[in-house]
């Protein structure tokens, strides 16, 4: 067998099938085409300044997105090669993108399908001309009129509503991870063969850790159950969790959830009073929402520091909301942090007169 007996990403597709016997083999084509779409994205990145594509070269008609971020060249090719790859299939109703600010409607000529396709095209895109590893993230959800043009509502649905969620990962290796709610599986992608094959079925995220990230040039703004967290960890040994621990910050979506799949940690990007008109800083529907259906699969925890982030209701398509998510107990302790009353010692910003750093001050 060319994969070594591994199976490839179609092999798992249909094995999953075999279990649902009334099943049409709609969301195996579509995750086959959103696979595709990944793979064409990996090649534009892997060429960076040789085809045009670092993330510094903005597309100039269309230079901010909903978002109010500039828009990079690579940004408006991944989304297009994700609107290419799978508007003609005929498993899709429509689609939602982080780079348009209405969801997409469907050519006329093609049909129209049961699913919706949530998608954040390239994550991370401003670390492309650095060479640090981007991703792409998807979710899809169930239409509610099948066979119609969706109304922008339809796409509001919890997470607990996804019937799959993944991420591809374009780093030293291109990888694809999947969840379909039986566990959360990584393909790794073969270039000799062009296939996906899996390379790490069932991942496992540890409970416990001693490693988290966060970005710290916000700790001025941060709420005091995340001051006191990032406080006792910075703390090691001599503080209350009597443990050393290390920071990591990629300031990539994608990379952060894969280095956590991969050996454990803990991500905060909560919510925090630098922009007051805005709960968070990530996407609800197509970042934050399938991010926590793949950890959650993997025996980890997402929340948003309050509760379960699988559980909130979504009131618009480019909501924003703080997110932590990855071992279990930190996750749990981070919660447990925001229910009780913080001390008045944590009230002051991480390096201010009254926090870790004081004795420096």
């Amino acid at each position: 067998m060319p994969t070594g007996g591994r199976p490839t990403l179609t092999q798992f597709l249909i094995d999953e099938r075999r279990r649902h016997p009334g099943a049409t083999g709609d969301l195996n084509a579509l995750i086959t085409d959103v696979s595709l779409a990944c793979k064409a994205i990996a090649r534009k990145v892997a060429f960076g300044a040789l085809a045009g594509a670092l993330g510094n070269e903005v597309d100039t008609t269309a230079s901010i997105n909903v978002q109010g971020e500039e828009q990079k060249a690579m940004d408006v090719l991944s989304n297009a090669l994700f609107i290419r790859a799978t508007e003609w299939g005929g498993q899709l109703a429509g689609m939602v993108s982080e780079e348009m600010e209405e969801p997409y409607l469907l050519p006329p000529q093609h049909p129209r399908g049961k699913y919706l396709l949530l998608f954040d095209p390239l994550d991370g895109s401003s670390n492309i001309d650095v060479n640090v590893s981007v991703g792409s993230i998807f979710s899809i959800l169930r239409a509610a009129t099948p066979g119609q043009d969706p109304q922008p509502q339809d796409f509001l649905q919890p997470g607990t509503e996804q019937v799959g969620a993944g991420y591809a990962i374009y780093g030293p290796t291109t990888m694809l991870v999947l969840t379909l709610g039986r566990g959360t599986h990584a393909f790794t992608l073969d270039p000799m063969l062009g296939e996906w094959v899996l390379s790490h079925p069932d991942l496992q995220i540890p409970e416990s850790t001693r490693e988290f990230a966060i970005n710290a040039s916000n700790s001025r703004f941060w709420e005091p159950a995340v001051k006191r967290y990032v406080d006792e960890c910075m703390a090691g040994q001599t503080g209350p969790r009597d443990a050393d621990f290390n920071m990591r910050w990629i300031a990539s979506l994608v990379a952060e959830t894969h280095r956590i799949l991969m050996r454990g940690g803990v991500f905060l990007y909560p919510r925090d009073r630098k922009d007051p008109a805005r709960a968070g800083r990530l996407r609800l529907l197509y970042e934050a929402s399938p991010i926590s259906f793949l950890i959650e699969q993997a025996g980890g925890a997402a929340s948003t520091g309050r509760e379960r982030l699988m559980a909130v209701q979504p009131e618009a398509l480019h909501q924003r909301i703080g997110f932590i998510f990855g071992s279990k107990q930190e996750v749990e302790r981070i919660e447990g942090y925001h229910r009780d009353e913080p001390p008045e010692a944590f009230d002051a910003p991480l390096f201010g007169r009254r926090g870790l750093f004081a004795a420096a001050v």
